[in-house]
């Protein structure tokens, strides 16, 4: 297990613009884990999907950090300002719901989607939650008009 003080800087550094820097920071930190430290896993595989160059491999991670959630409680992710695991399921289907939809995965983006909208209950009424919300919807209009006749 490493510690989320290493976590959030090399989240800090991937933000920050720095991709090349920030994916091998966050590289690091998921090599420092172990197959049972899932909240760390989790939260490393969300942002690490952000860092990758290729569709295929965003996805993967995406799938990883989607795997790992099912393993974190609340108490998990407390010591990095997330208050409710529940909560963060919705942004994780979001992204995983994009990339399939840009891989051409219409049938599993929509079932993303359906998943992600069935757990926004679990959002809060404040700027994520509207975020979250407000990309669900984007995801739901985009998968739509690829749809259409």
């Amino acid at each position: 297990m490493t510690d989320w003080g290493a976590i959030t800087t090399a989240i800090g550094l991937a933000l920050s613009g720095e991709r090349q820097r920030g994916r091998e920071a966050l590289l690091a930190c998921w090599q420092a884990t172990a197959q049972r430290d899932h909240a760390q896993r989790c939260v490393l595989a969300h942002y690490l999907a952000d860092q990758q160059s290729s569709l295929d491999e965003e996805v993967a991670w995406d799938e990883v950090a989607l795997s790992e959630h099912a393993y974190v409680v609340d108490e998990d992710l407390v010591s990095v300002g997330i208050a409710s695991a529940a909560a963060w399921a919705p942004s994780l289907r979001l992204n995983l719901g994009d990339g399939y939809r840009r891989q051409g995965r219409i049938d599993d983006a929509r079932a993303q989607l359906d998943a992600g909208v069935q757990a926004e209950s679990t959002l809060s009424i404040d700027g994520y939650g509207a975020h979250i919300r407000s990309g669900l919807d984007r995801l739901r209009q985009r998968i739509e008009e690829v749809q259409l006749p």
